[in-house]
């Protein structure tokens, strides 16, 4: 083990950061390729430009970002004397990969046939995205004090189970001979104590076993190799002051997605946060938000439309046994393949197949997690705050289908689709800002389930107010966006406003749920001395006390150093 000379006790790396290493970096990687791709294939970015610019600008925030939280999870494990802290996951952010490619960039290169025009509006959005990241870093603790678990670790598998699941069971599945030998492997190691001879670590295993089954069985060819190493070349990154500030002179447009998707980016944040705490590592989310919001900002300035952000999947890395190193290794071997421009190469040498299986497995671990960290009664907020992030993703395969198909969900007509069994316009009207909606509807159901109807009411209340402005459940913010839905979530906030007038006694915890509290930190508050379900005295009907904050939580001042 490589050790520090300031904290012996400290390694810089472990075995299980090997296994954590390859799995996020090939996570990562599989990423970049992708985003590479869009860029070249749909916005038609210059080659020079893509590989030049881009991804040298990606490759910084990455190398910086990845540093951070290797820091952060070393300072949280010498404040609480432990060596099993594992560091926050870190890369591109994957939803805004899509989003800034198609619905924002696209539309301007369609409409002018210049693809850096569509750069630049790239730039001024990921911008955008920083800076309401940055405002919501001051906001988000303290709307993760009062948000149940269930909602957090609820919408959070669904983000895992749709967006980060089902495009690589997708793609395994289409060339399962040589994936599923992979998925199988990565089970073995990861969720068994099973090692491989020599300790040979599981997931570099996994990658040769795919890449080898690939290329002796005709999936890969020799000539893209070749073609694909002539697109290297070192290239560092400059500050492109002069296209931000152009993209930003047409600010007025951006803003109908950069602001839903910067609460996305700090609410996702705030979950993320929130499944490391669960997972035993309690950071401080402000320090999260803040380095999110400014890597975002700095990629801008620097050329990158790609927001990055903390990823879904700590407690995946940490069961694989990754603490700080692997986060580092990660942003430095990236950062590097940004500056070569190897990406192409690489995606010519490595079977897509034998690298997304790390998703599939991470998607399993989000879900699991989301049910056995939260009480067995609130099993039905994780659902309910699932539904979003399923009907989004279901509503964005259908508009898909039908833009290859050629046409649209609006040129087909609504009553064609619900006549074909197709439940369009309400799946799409659902799935609009899904993180948000997940995380409403799950507390919403919590707080019912507990019979404290003042925080129901609170909830919807505050679900009638993000549908009125367009931040859930419409496909854009501004004034009365979605009428119905905002006077539905009000009708609920009097439904709830009854029942709390009658001042039921809110739902008696039993004693496993009290300890599954004292464990992870979270959800209901454990107040001081309480004692288990046979004993324990109802609270009268309130919105739950916020969840106790370690001192990592609190505020700069207040934070020890």
């Amino acid at each position: 083990m490589i050790k520090l000379r300031s904290n012996p006790d400290l390694p810089l790396w472990v075995r299980g950061d090997t296994n954590a290493f390859f799995g996020l970096g090939i996570n990562v990687l599989v990423n970049v390729l992708t985003l590479s791709g869009l860029c070249l294939l749909v916005v038609h970015i210059p080659k020079d430009d893509v590989f030049g610019s881009i991804l040298p600008a990606l490759g910084i925030a990455l190398v910086v970002g990845n540093a951070y939280y290797s820091y952060l999870a070393r300072r949280l494990a010498a404040r609480e004397n432990r060596s099993d802290v594992t560091a926050m996951p870190y890369g591109p952010s994957v939803p805004h990969m899509f989003i800034v490619v198609f619905l924002i960039m696209l539309p301007i290169y369609l409409e002018t046939k210049d693809p850096v025009r569509a750069w630049e509006a790239g730039l001024a959005w990921a911008f955008i995205i920083g800076i309401i990241v940055l405002i919501g870093a001051f906001v988000g603790p303290y709307i993760r004090r009062w948000t149940p678990r269930a909602a957090m670790l609820g919408t959070l598998a669904g983000i895992s189970i749709t967006f980060i699941s089902m495009r690589p069971a997708g793609q395994m599945w289409a060339q399962a001979w040589i994936a599923l030998p992979v998925f199988a492997l990565l089970l073995v190691g990861l969720f068994t104590d099973l090692k491989l001879p020599g300790n040979v670590p599981i997931g570099l295993a996994a990658l040769v076993l795919g890449t080898a089954i690939g290329w002796i069985g005709g999936a890969m060819s020799v000539p893209d190799v070749s073609a694909a190493a002539k697109d290297i070349a070192f290239a560092v990154p400059n500050f492109h002051f002069g296209a931000l500030f152009d993209g930003l002179r047409e600010v007025g447009p951006l803003l109908a997605t950069a602001i839903p998707l910067g609460v996305y980016n700090f609410t996702e944040g705030m979950t993320n946060v929130e499944s490391a705490a669960t997972a035993g590592d309690h950071y401080n989310l402000r320090s999260v938000l803040l380095a999110d919001g400014a890597g975002a900002v700095i990629g801008a300035a620097l050329g990158s439309p790609f927001p990055p952000a903390v990823y879904v999947g700590h407690p995946g890395w940490k069961a694989a046994g990754g603490r700080a190193g692997y986060s580092l290794a990660t942003g430095v071997v990236i950062a590097i393949l940004c500056f070569l421009g190897m990406f192409s190469l690489l995606g010519a040498i490595l079977p897509t197949a034998a690298i997304v299986p790390i998703l599939l497995y991470i998607g399993l671990l989000i879900g699991a997690q989301a049910f056995q960290a939260t009480p067995r009664a609130h099993a039905a907020a994780v659902v309910a705050a699932l539904i979003p992030n399923i009907a989004s993703w279901a509503a964005g395969q259908m508009d898909n289908a039908l833009a290859a198909a050629g046409t649209s969900a609006a040129a087909v007509g609504e009553d064609a689709l619900a006549n074909a069994g197709v439940v369009y316009g309400g799946l799409n009207t659902l799935g609009q800002g899904a993180v948000l909606a997940g995380m409403v509807l799950g507390a919403l159901v919590v707080f019912l389930i507990d019979k404290k109807f003042v925080g129901a009411t609170v909830v919807a209340a505050v679900g009638a107010v993000l549908s009125f402005i367009g931040l859930i459940h419409a496909p854009e913010v501004g004034w009365n966006m979605n009428g119905p839905v905002a006077l539905g979530y009000a009708f609920v906030a009097v439904v709830c406003a009854a029942f709390a007038a009658t001042r039921p006694e809110p739902r008696v915890r039993d004693a496993e749920e009290i300890e599954l509290d004292r464990q992870h930190g979270g959800g209901a508050a454990v107040l001081p001395g309480e004692q288990p379900a046979a004993t324990v005295v109802p609270a009268a009907d309130a919105i739950p006390a916020p969840r106790a904050v370690p001192a990592d939580e609190k505020s700069p001042t207040e934070a020890p150093s």
